[in-house]
């Protein structure tokens, strides 16, 4: 038996088809994948994170603690609830995983990380934060995270969770949250749909959840949410990036923010030495021309050499085969590549990702 969040007995009183994932029982879908998927696209879906990992960091020096942490900026979080997307490297630069801070007020930081990572990133946080001093730093395991997808996500979170929301969370921007009494309602997700993570009391995620339902959200399952961020182009941990592989490499160097000179992060130094090099490698999105599947790990040659699938499915809304890759460096957008596909050399083209946004292709 795996770890279970406070939603975990609704799953099993939805029929949920429920899968260990990384430690956790989690729904995988609830009859049907592929419908879960559509119902975000064109309607309003929820998933149940609550696996993942809230973490409060406080303390008059929080924000300098923060600038070495991770390898974005946070200089640039001016306003209460604001959010970057970001990854926490090692000296080597290789990500320990990627996460989302949130600028709560001036001592005071939110992380949103990985289930997967938990135990490794707890460590070399709770280290760096006894190291650089004046930072305290608190798990919040009572807390629970639904997360409401969807062209129809927000008007439907108005009608489950009251009107007067829609004065408040309603005039968020992108990567921006507030906090109203015990909900966090932030605009952020890994859909590559509008929509609403929440962050509230792991006693309020039952009831919630159900009214959710009853206001039409469809809940939905990791199946479902893979395929969703496949298309988005959005990157999964232990897919495609892990400790050894540099942001460079994984597409995320818009993640990075190496102005100003000053600021010492950790893995800066390596990053700086593989840019002035040349970075290697790069992920590029694939779209197969052929009929057939790709999957993770499926060999890619190119006219530069060899490169892997790190992410690779079927598109429901595409109605293609897709798959994020990484490549030898040089290999251009619209390039013939090759994919070993059980045995048989399958052609591909290599394209600019994400593949879908808002319901629609993104493809040129």
């Amino acid at each position: 038996m795996g770890n279970r969040t406070p939603l975990y007995d609704k799953h099993l009183a939805l029929n949920a088809k429920i899968v260990d994932f990384g430690g956790w029982d989690m729904p995988l879908n609830y009859g049907s994948q592929l419908e879960e998927h559509h119902q975000v696209r064109r309607d309003a879906g929820m998933f149940d994170v609550s696996h993942m990992v809230v973490s409060d960091f406080k303390g008059e020096k929080v924000r300098d603690f923060m600038k070495t942490l991770v390898a974005n900026n946070v200089d640039k979080l001016k306003t209460p609830g604001r959010a970057i997307y970001t990854c926490m490297l090692n000296a080597k630069g290789g990500v320990i995983d990627d996460l989302i801070v949130y600028y709560m007020n001036d001592n005071w930081y939110r992380i949103v990380s990985n289930a997967g990572t938990h135990d490794k990133d707890m460590a070399w946080m709770n280290t760096a934060a006894k190291e650089f001093g004046g930072v305290t730093m608190t798990e919040r395991p009572e807390l629970a995270m639904i997360a409401v997808q969807g062209p129809n996500a927000k008007e439907k979170v108005y009608a489950a969770l009251g009107e007067n929301l829609r004065d408040t969370a309603g005039q968020l921007k992108p990567f921006h949250s507030v906090t109203i009494g015990e909900l966090m309602i932030a605009t952020t997700g890994y859909t590559g749909e509008e929509g609403f993570e929440i962050i509230l009391p792991a006693k309020a995620a039952g009831f919630t959840w159900q009214m959710l339902m009853d206001a039409g959200v469809a809940p939905c399952g990791l199946g479902a949410r893979d395929t969703l961020r496949l298309e988005a182009g959005m990157n999964l941990y232990g897919s495609d990036m892990d400790d050894t592989t540099t942001p460079f490499e994984a597409g995320l160097a818009w993640t990075v923010a190496l102005e100003p000179k000053e600021r010492k992060f950790i893995g800066r130094e390596a990053l700086e030495k593989q840019q002035a090099a040349g970075v290697p490698r790069q992920l590029v999105g694939l779209l197969l021309e052929d009929k057939g599947v790709l999957r993770n790990h499926m060999k890619v040659f190119t006219d530069k050499g060899e490169g892997e699938i790190m992410s690779g499915s079927f598109s429901p809304t595409l109605n293609q085969s897709i798959a994020l890759a990484r490549v030898p460096a040089g290999v251009a957008i619209g390039n013939r590549v090759e994919v070993d596909v059980r045995g048989k050399r399958l052609k591909a083209r290599v394209v600019k990702y994400p593949f879908v946004r808002n319901g629609k292709s993104c493809l040129e």
